[in-house]
């Protein structure tokens, strides 16, 4: 059986890339096409594999502004041709599941989300995209072509996988498609608990991007209040913003490597999450390393954090909420095994023969 594996881009390392990671071990020999890519990324993460990019690879400055280029996707992930493959499987949050396949080719879509600035994100989209305001009273005609091509390429696939229930509800919404979930793989080999657990406890800790949906300004603004010590691992276009609004407390260190970043999980007394995710894979991350998680109640974190077992929720996203559940969260003691055993039901073992079971099951 041949298959091929179709992203939305290559040009950055996240959960999607690290599902994108385990299909590639599933399928060794499948090549990889997606809308842009960046060599630097894929020869680190994907050696040797095969990669195909659209003609968007050419055009200057798309890797760095790829949201500059939307309208060009839907064009670019259709030009693919994929006519020599029995199995098609697309990762993402975007673009990829409208490939075009022959109908004697089966079409898996693994779906991180619902294309968020086409549907529930639109309005805030609009509002954020950086571009003076006589271009943006056009960019909601623009929306509805995307909103428009973006359904009709939803129905494209044969069968959906979502990441989260959150998104299979999102799924059927706005795609009028049923999916099966298949939660996202955290990597337990690399995730671990300290052999020197008694150091943990030294300060709180927020990963990912620096993106305004994710909310870190709330938290930031939190613990400048309080004082109590917060070290930020990530970056994004918010860093600077971010930066500002930091009191001495706090402290930013930029991307780090998975090795790096697994000491940081494993000295911290709590991860904070104060985003709503379509899943999240952060918290998992800081779970494998035993450490408990202080998350807005909402979205994947959901189906991740066990109040009281593996962490605590707060309801609102707001600084006093956020100051509330840490105050609330230093009076409670957590273990860090049973928080790592958790973990364990997430592992990248657990994905992959999931992912086989349902490709076997459906006869794909």
């Amino acid at each position: 059986m041949k298959v091929a594996l179709v992203h939305d881009y290559l040009t950055q390392y996240g959960g999607a890339e690290r599902v994108l990671e385990a299909f590639c071990e599933i399928y060794p020999d499948a090549p990889i096409y997606t809308l842009l890519y960046d060599e630097k990324l894929v020869r680190e993460k994907f050696p040797g594999r095969k990669v195909y990019a659209s003609f968007l690879q050419n055009v200057p400055f798309a890797r760095k502004r790829h949201r500059s280029f939307l309208v060009l996707m839907p064009l670019a992930i259709e030009q693919f041709d994929l006519s020599g493959y029995d199995l098609v499987i697309s990762d993402t949050a975007s673009y990829a599941k409208g490939v075009i396949t022959l109908p004697s080719t089966k079409h898996i879509c693994y779906c991180h989300t619902p294309t968020r600035y086409a549907w529930d994100d639109s309005h805030k989209y609009i509002r954020d995209f950086p571009f003076p305001g006589f271009i943006k009273k056009f960019i909601p005609y623009f929306m509805t072509y995307i909103r428009t091509w973006d359904f009709q390429a939803s129905q494209r696939p044969d069968f959906y996988l979502a990441n989260s229930n959150f998104v299979a509800q999102r799924l059927e919404k706005y795609y009028k498609q049923k999916a099966e979930v298949a939660h996202p793989p955290v990597d337990i080999s690399k995730f671990y608990i300290s052999k020197d657990q008694g150091k943990a406890g030294e300060y709180f800790l927020m990963v990912g991007r620096l993106l305004s949906y994710k909310k870190f300004d709330l938290a930031i603004s939190a613990f400048s209040k309080t004082g109590l010590p917060l070290k930020v691992v990530g970056d994004g276009p918010e860093r600077k913003k971010l930066e500002k609004i930091a009191g001495k407390n706090v402290e930013f260190f930029g991307a780090l490597s998975d090795d790096e970043l697994r000491g940081y999980y494993q000295k911290a007394k709590a991860l904070i999450f104060p985003q709503e995710e379509d899943f999240g894979i952060v918290p998992l991350e800081a779970m494998a390393c035993g450490r408990p998680v202080i998350a807005y109640r909402a979205g994947g974190a959901k189906e991740t954090v066990v109040e009281g077992v593996t962490g605590i929720f707060y309801d609102s996203q707001t600084e006093d909420a956020i100051i509330d559940a840490v105050e609330r969260f230093k009076k409670m003691h957590f273990d860090s095994k049973l928080i790592r055993e958790h973990s364990l039901k997430f592992s990248k073992d657990i994905f992959k023969e999931k992912i086989k079971k349902i490709i076997n099951e459906h006869r794909f």
